[in-house]
């Protein structure tokens, strides 16, 4: 890795897809931006206050790690404030880092925003290798928030290979195989087989149902399998250019005009109403998928879902805990950052939420290897993610690949499962995103 040009590293290598304004998981929202941090007093009656800015469902309360740190260290008290998608999060972090106010100790970062905060805000972040273990985490993860000059301002808190989740009982009914690896096998090796099924399954299953739920996802989904994608190794952006994008663009509007597809985008209200009502078989699934299916889905849907491996390996999703140095209490936030990141916690969140341990280590843990989810019942989540993610390509990923990503699947492939043509959206795609590139 560090092997690679100095312009490369200016860039950041990267193993991720961007999860895009999706804002991933639902989760508590509070749209404030948590600009009082006032680290000394509060609800904590005279204890250290650790404050933390995060976005979605990152899980930490959930899995009641706050309390087990808590009881470690009697005189610290977290408290942490949430805003529902990272549309909305990042923004306002961008702007707070840029003046250097209103930053909660800790800030969640996602990875499609990890290159612009390398490359443009970490003076403003503490060095987080002084904290964290290099050697517990997947280098290419490591290397996500490694500057130029060796600063590491983020560690890890989960990555996202991915897989296809799919209903058992509405591919036995198109005759299509049940077993996961029976299934995997219809499709390994190319995204094309993937959509081949999907025209086999919707002439069995008829129109009552789509085999993928959204144009965006399976957009997705490719895209996080292609070592290259919207920024080349010099860090010019290519997203027009490279053969592998517009390749990827095609494939998914030809599934959508073959309306196997829903015509929705993704977490938003009427994408979420399709999942309860069971209106898709399948859909590209990274592990935090699971715990946005449940809560979702009708109590009569568990156990009916299942995993298995992509076509291609690929990661959709994964995010970092900085700390900035403005805090009050810097040095406290950045030994919370590394005890949340470890491979014994990251274990515990992955039993609990479902986000996969950017933490090898952690692969081998009871937590990891016994885990379980109640959609997909019996099936060895932790081994088929484990599996999945022994092969992420590492990609090249720009300051602005959120906003491309998210151009290309909410501006674009959807249009196609909304009766414009390809070529429409493909048009409307781009002329968002250069709009908002300013090219």
């Amino acid at each position: 890795m560090r092997a690679r040009t100095r312009i490369r590293r200016k860039a950041v290598v990267l193993a991720a897809v961007a999860s895009l304004g999706t804002g991933l998981l639902a989760g508590c929202a509070d749209d404030g931006n948590g600009d009082d941090n006032d680290s000394s007093s509060g609800s904590g009656g005279g204890k250290t206050k650790i404050t933390l800015g995060l976005f979605g469902t990152a899980g930490f309360e959930e899995a009641g790690l706050y309390k087990e740190y808590e009881k470690l260290n009697p005189d610290i008290d977290i408290q942490q404030t949430v805003v529902e998608r990272n549309e909305n999060y990042y923004p306002a972090l961008l702007n707070h880092l840029t003046t250097n106010s209103g930053l909660q100790d800790i800030q969640m970062v996602e990875v499609g925003n990890i290159a612009e905060i390398v490359q443009t805000q970490s003076d403003k972040l503490l060095d987080l290798s002084k904290y964290g273990k290099k050697s517990d985490y997947l280098e290419w993860k490591w290397e996500q928030a490694t500057t130029e000059d060796g600063q590491t301002i983020g560690v890890g808190t989960d990555v996202g290979p991915m897989a296809i989740c799919y209903r058992k009982d509405l591919f036995q009914k198109a005759g299509l195989p049940t077993d996961r690896e029976e299934v995997g096998k219809l499709w390994a090796g190319s995204w094309d087989k993937l959509v081949e099924v999907g025209k086999d399954y919707q002439k069995k299953a008829g129109d009552s149902t789509t085999f993928l739920d959204s144009p965006g996802g399976l957009l997705q989904a490719i895209l996080s399998s292609e070592e290259e994608r919207f920024y080349d190794s010099s860090g010019e952006v290519i997203y027009k250019t490279n053969p592998a994008v517009k390749a990827a663009f095609d494939l998914t509007a030809e599934a959508a005009e073959a309306g196997l597809v829903g015509n929705q985008t993704q977490f938003q209200p009427a994408w979420d109403t399709t999942i309860a009502n069971g209106k898709f078989a399948a859909m590209s699934c990274p592990p935090w998928m699971l715990g946005y299916i449940k809560g979702k889905s009708k109590p009569e849907a568990a156990g009916k879902w299942d995993v298995a491996q992509a076509p291609r390996s690929g990661n959709w999703g994964g995010s970092f805990l900085t700390v900035p140095k403005s805090g009050k209490n810097a040095e406290e936030a950045a030994k919370l950052a590394a005890w949340l990141t470890a491979p014994e916690q990251q274990a515990k969140l992955f039993g609990v939420q479902g986000s996969f341990p950017s933490t090898p280590a952690a692969y081998e843990s009871t937590e990891v290897t016994s885990a379980k989810n109640d959609m997909t019942g019996d099936a060895p989540i932790g081994e088929i993610f484990a599996e999945a993610a022994a092969n992420i390509p590492v990609q090249t990923i720009g300051p602005k690949d959120q906003i491309i990503q998210q151009g290309l699947t909410d501006n674009g492939v959807v249009l196609v499962a909304q009766g414009k043509s390809a070529e429409q959206a493909w048009d409307n795609a781009v002329k968002t995103i250069d709009n908002a590139l300013d090219q």
